[in-house]
């Protein structure tokens, strides 16, 4: 099958390149006309934050069910000053006129219990709630928070002298299109030139990558106006994809120049390329689709749509790994293999341009695309007198086992229990935070200090504590005027609940004939701590079960706050068993591809402990905040659907590595039966690009730290860590070190198993020997 690929690449690229070109304007196309149509449900049916929401919905018209948020003021004259309380009615009337939203505000009937009342700033602080309809769109919501803004600059409130009015909830947070990858590719370019010497194969890597990336973040849009999809998978999927795009490219035009300097034809070369690296990446990108879409097991809609979202931007860009790039190989022909001073100069000068808008220096960018464009049109005269013109030299290749890889590995074997024990005890301690980690969600806490979403929750912790901006419902149905007094008892329990700061009496639905009834509680801590958590299980476990014995009422607790604690205690329990299934699936799949025992049992362990590595590293700085100032974040629990995600992401990308060094030092072990040689002879031949993919990836991934949202900070530190701790410890130190300790045991595998087990080749078959010119 790749033979016939890189065939019919070979004789139709300009066909091949069209094809993708085509495939992208159509679905960016698409994507632009639907529009983006992101989701932060979280809600789990079954749980009884959901059962509330139901009640809410049924009684309530959905108020309270819903996104939504607050317009939180402060007024240093008093709210109810006659001109602040004129301009913010009039701004509260409008924002009520918005499709869909339900303002409930503190100069309306209930509005004293959204009114500062104790403390320096009672009578001065007050917010008010703006509901939307449940299964609005996080999109949607946004465009609402937006909308909101725009209506307090046109009324000119903040230009109104002691007063501050500011948008809370991060419902109504602005989402901001992700930059900060172009600092990744940045490096990347450096990267690439480094280890392929050419500045047209690393444009074909870049090139391929960004074309098929475009495609699936595009894709991703189109498929939020299908399922649910979180408003954080496109940069999720955008990091992904350029990791494992850049990452195969690599791997398959170092194969292919490879071949060409081994007196292959360039047809034969591409045969041979996409046929052994091709068939790798086919298999670890096809590895990497398949755990992730382990994760629609969860159940969870926003999980499952992440998982689809991610998978689907991986298999575009495994596609185009083995067809786009293919394409471009042969449209570049012979200047795949040579680099002019006057591209390496330009190639320079795009990598700082990159930079600056990363960095937000509009001068730098503009500084060097000009330069750029300079260059250019330099090297356009003079002939090849011109300097810019040179070709430069090829770097001159060193033997096998002249290489510093060579003789690390040998170093490393010559001392294996030495670097297996420290490599392990360095992975071991990197871990430790583990056990220290806490699943929960962000609050706005987490936002940028210049932020209004972080702005207003600084108000509003200022006047109503810091449990104001996370407060919970007690919702009930009720079926006679009697429950509603039965209500007020369980409202003056909740109030002498510790850890309560505020409960408001039974609020009817209806006056008159009430057929529900909610209570809101506020907590004397804010949502993400470990004491809100604790106070929500109390309620339901202990408080709402002694307050309602013998009345017939069925409380439940609900509000935005215990939502999230439900889907951290769901998540909780069924995370362990998902690591069970992809760790028990890669056992079996290694076991078939390296037809061995040993080697997939110590895979597995050294996935682990590369991955807990990672996690160790998010505790460190996301939870107990270590150098959480130098990149912006708070301590704060671990968003509960991190460790899942991010292990379906590393489980593949592991894959790729293990696939690429193992299946060589078989390869030699099969060719030379020498147990020793084979592993430094594999190391040395895979070392340079191994750790040329790694960098790569630890740049693209790490550069998404600057981003403002936490969660996808968490992505790029943790996948950064991962990958380096894989790349560095694993690769390099702990893999020669225990084949060497192993031997010839490494491939031991019972012969019944091996008749059974499905033979899989991700090797491809041995390479052709170069076809000889004949007169």
């Amino acid at each position: 099958m790749y033979t016939s690929i890189s065939r019919w690449c070979f004789r139709h690229p300009w066909r091949g390149l069209a094809v993708w070109l085509a495939a992208l304007l159509l679905i960016a196309g698409i994507s632009g006309s639907l529009g983006a149509s992101y989701s932060g449900e979280l809600a789990i049916a079954g749980t009884e934050s959901h059962s509330g929401g139901e009640i809410l919905k049924d009684h309530f018209g959905g108020v309270g069910a819903g996104p939504g948020g607050t317009v939180v003021f402060r007024a240093e004259q008093g709210i109810d000053d006659p001109a602040v309380l004129t301009a913010l009615s009039e701004l509260l009337a409008r924002v009520d006129a918005i499709e869909g939203t339900t303002v409930i505000s503190p100069y309306g009937p209930g509005g004293q219990y959204r009114i500062a009342q104790q403390g320096g700033e009672a009578g001065l602080i007050a917010y008010a709630d703006v509901s939307l309809p449940p299964g609005t769109s996080g999109t949607d919501a946004q465009e609402v928070g937006a909308e909101i803004e725009d209506l307090i600059e046109e009324l000119d409130l903040r230009s109104m002298e002691g007063l501050d009015v500011e948008v809370g909830g991060v419902w109504f947070a602005e989402l901001q299109p992700p930059e900060s990858e172009a600092i990744g590719l940045a490096f990347a370019i450096f990267v690439l030139i480094a280890v392929l010497g050419s500045v047209v194969a690393m444009g074909a890597t870049i090139g391929a990558a960004l074309i098929t990336v475009g495609i699936g973040t595009a894709g991703i849009v189109v498929l939020s106006n299908i399922i649910t999809v979180p408003d954080f998978a496109p940069a999720i999927g955008l990091m992904i994809g350029l990791g494992v795009g850049i990452d195969y490219a690599l791997f398959i035009i170092t194969r292919y120049r490879d071949a060409l300097s081994s007196g292959h034809g360039p047809e034969q070369a591409l045969a041979t390329a996409l046929n052994s690296s091709g068939r790798s990446a086919v298999f670890a990108g096809a590895t990497t689709v398949a755990s992730l879409l382990v994760m629609l097991t969860i159940g969870i809609p926003l999980v499952n749509g992440f998982a689809i979202a991610a998978a689907a931007t991986v298999a575009v860009v495994l596609v185009g790994s083995v067809t786009l790039l293919p394409a471009l190989i042969v449209l570049l022909g012979d200047r795949i293999a040579t680099t002019r001073v006057r591209g390496m100069v330009v190639a320079v000068l795009v990598s700082v341009a990159l930079f600056g808008f990363g960095a937000g220096s509009r001068q730098l960018l503009v500084f060097a695309l000009g330069a750029a464009v300079i260059v250019l049109v330099a090297g356009l005269f003079g002939g090849e007198g011109n300097r810019l013109r040179r070709v430069l030299r090829p770097r001159r290749e060193k033997p096998l086992r002249d290489t510093g890889w060579y003789r690390l590995s040998r170093r490393v074997q010559a001392r294996p229990w030495t670097f297996a024990i420290g490599g392990t005890v360095v992975l071991l301690l990197l871990a430790a935070p583990v056990l220290d980690l806490r699943y929960g969600f962000q609050d706005e806490s987490n936002f940028s200090a210049d932020t209004t979403t972080r702005k207003a929750y600084d108000l509003t912790a200022a006047g109503f504590g810091p449990g104001g901006s996370g407060p919970l419902l007690v919702v009930a149905e009720v079926s006679s005027p009697s429950q509603m007094d039965e209500l007020a008892s369980l409202s003056q329990a909740l109030g002498a609940t510790d850890g309560v700061s505020f409960v408001t009496p039974p609020i009817p639905n209806n006056p008159v004939a009430p057929t529900a009834a909610a209570i809101e509680v506020r907590p004397a801590t804010g949502p993400k701590t470990i004491e809100t958590e604790a106070l929500v299980k109390d309620i339901r476990e202990t408080v709402v079960p002694a307050a309602t014995a013998g009345t017939g009422l069925d409380a439940q607790v609900t509000g935005f706050t215990a939502v999230k604690v439900d889907v951290s205690d769901y998540l909780k329990v069924r995370t362990p068993l998902f690591f069970i299934v992809v760790l028990g699936a890669s056992f079996l799949l290694l076991m078939a591809v390296f037809r061995s025992l040993v080697v997939p049992l110590k895979a597995v362990i050294m996935n682990m402990l590369s991955i807990g590595a990672a996690y160790g590293v998010l505790v460190a700085v996301f939870q107990w905040g270590w150098l959480g100032g130098l990149i912006g974040v708070e301590p704060g629990p671990i968003e509960p659907f991190i460790p899942m995600m991010l292990f379906a992401v590393l489980f593949g990308l592991s894959m790729d590595y293990e696939v690429f060094l193992l299946s060589r030092m078989k390869e030699e072990f099969e060719r030379t039966g020498d147990p020793v040689n084979s592993v430094a002879d594999g190391l040395a031949a895979t070392a340079r690009v191994i750790t040329a993919a790694a960098l790569i990836m630890v740049f693209v991934f790490g550069s998404f730290v600057f981003e403002d949202q936490r969660a996808i900070k968490m992505f790029g530190i943790g996948l950064a860590a991962a990958v380096a701790a894989d790349a560095s410890l694993v690769r390099m130190l702990i893999v020669p070190s225990t084949m060497e300790l192993l031997g010839t045991r490494n491939w031991w595998l019972p012969g019944w198993l091996d008749r059974i087990l499905p033979k899989i080749n991700v090797e491809g078959s041995p390479p052709e020997a170069p076809a000889q010119e004949t007169d």
